[in-house]
């Protein structure tokens, strides 16, 4: 098993989301984040005066998913989440050593 972390713009949730439930996934964990990344995060003007934003909002989408579907994750969040311009986001794969289902004991992939 596989955790499955992206790091996207809020606005491109529902779209991760339907591309997601389109190859299977059925359930996600969603926790909105604040961050920035090579860019630094960017600058704003405020009346009289610029400054920069160093945490630029974003939301962090959490799978897990059996290690023979995490490609078709990878392949379905990059289509639903980019937009050319940067600050897209970023995916990040860890391993699962166990996921146990709390209210059956389920194990392994069957808790997913």
């Amino acid at each position: 098993m596989k955790k499955v972390e992206a790091i996207i713009k809020p606005f491109k949730l529902d779209d991760v989301r339907e591309h997601l439930e389109g190859v299977g996934v059925t359930g996600m964990t969603v926790v909105e984040v604040r961050g920035f990344g090579r860019s630094g995060g960017k600058a704003s003007i405020y009346p009289g005066a610029e400054y920069i934003v160093d945490f630029v909002p974003k939301v962090k989408v959490e799978v897990v998913v059996p290690d023979a579907l995490v490609h078709q994750v990878i392949d379905a969040i990059i289509e639903a989440a980019h937009t050319g311009h940067p600050g897209d986001g970023k995916i990040f794969v860890l391993p699962v050593d166990e996921a146990i289902r709390i209210s059956t004991g389920e194990r392994g992939p069957d808790a997913l």
